[in-house]
């Protein structure tokens, strides 16, 4: 299993960046890939964006391309979200997540959001108008 802690959120304006970080324990070496995910209230928990571990193929969701960037340090066995200009529509609680290669899927590619198996608690990003 793979412990995974999210920091980072916090409340900012519209326009504002913030950088979300996820730090992976445990069986890190059984890790594929690591993504974010997020849930507004009253909302299906979605994916943001998705990075392979080794190769760094990196998949983003429409809504976020541009404006946000997921990032890894192998040395720290990190995971980073960059978000720049926020929107108020971005507020939600964020989450960290790994996957460990199925074979559903080609080699190298970014796994569905299915095949996540390990979850961080999830930090709140607020955006104000």
């Amino acid at each position: 299993q793979v412990q995974l802690a999210e920091s980072g959120g916090g409340l900012v304006q519209a326009g504002d960046s913030l950088r979300l970080s996820c730090a992976a324990s445990g069986r890190t070496f059984s890790t594929y890939a690591m993504g974010w995910f997020r849930q507004a209230p009253g909302k299906e928990r979605e994916f943001v964006a998705g990075i392979v571990w080794s190769g760094a193929r990196i998949r983003y969701a429409d809504s976020v391309k541009g404006r946000f960037t997921i990032s890894r340090d192998y040395t720290k066995n990190t995971v980073y979200l960059q978000m720049n200009s926020l929107e108020c529509e971005d507020s939600a609680v964020y989450y960290c997540a790994a996957a460990p290669y199925t074979g559903k899927y080609a080699y190298g590619d970014v796994p569905p959001g299915e095949d996540y198996a390990s979850w961080g608690q999830g930090t709140q990003v607020t955006v104000s108008s």
